[in-house]
């Protein structure tokens, strides 16, 4: 399916703006311009594809049928009631994992990182429903976008609600840094400083 017509004429005029960066220097995935560190990201949510996004793309595309714009959030979730029974029952096969719902599926879809990426596990809808019925938070996350992160590897016991792209920054992490069966002590040690950045800047509740 083609871009529309003014999405493709705007996207060609920024292009000719950017200029070439070096390979090390993050670029936005739609007219390559150089983003900063601390930069946007865009959402298609029918391909399940991120992509970095300079501010003035994350303002033209956002909205548009293909992208969303995925505005950051981080929001520790205290008194998150999630015990182990209720674990057990995601069906969820390592103790970390992400929960969003896909419009494009049209149903809450559960993912874990891997060494190979993003893995997407079955959720049992029940499990998911005396969830969401212990924690009514749940059914306000934005689709696409949003997501509940959970972590309770190690004896954590840390729940989040946070931008898509958060999650997408630990699978990023675990790709990049696991070694052998375990992970070595490396992965973990930048799992421990994601989540300390995480709790950081992380919102309270209201």
């Amino acid at each position: 399916m083609s871009e529309p017509r003014e999405s493709t004429s705007a996207l060609s005029a920024l292009r000719r703006f950017a200029r070439p960066r070096p390979r090390d220097v993050e670029v936005c995935g739609l007219c390559g311009a150089a983003v900063p560190p601390a930069h946007e990201h865009l959402i298609d949510p029918a391909a399940r594809q991120l992509e970095c996004a300079c501010g003035a793309c994350a303002i033209l595309f956002a909205g548009q049928a293909k992208w969303r714009r995925v505005r950051r959030r981080v929001e520790r979730l205290h008194g998150f009631v999630l015990d182990d029974a209720q674990w057990n029952a995601l069906a969820i096969p390592i103790r970390l994992a992400f929960f969003t719902h896909s419009s494009a599926a049209g149903r809450v879809v559960a993912f874990y990182p891997s060494p190979a990426g993003a893995a997407e596990a079955w959720l049992p809808p029940q499990a998911w429903a005396e969830l969401v019925a212990a924690n009514p938070v749940l059914a306000s996350l934005e689709p696409d976008v949003e997501a509940l992160l959970v972590d309770r590897a190690r004896g954590a016991e840390r729940h989040y609600r946070v931008s898509i792209d958060e999650c997408y920054r630990v699978v990023g992490l675990i790709k990049l840094h696991w070694r052998g069966l375990g992970g070595g002590a490396e992965v973990w040690t930048h799992l421990d400083r994601f989540f300390a950045e995480l709790d950081g800047g992380a919102a309270c509740p209201t």
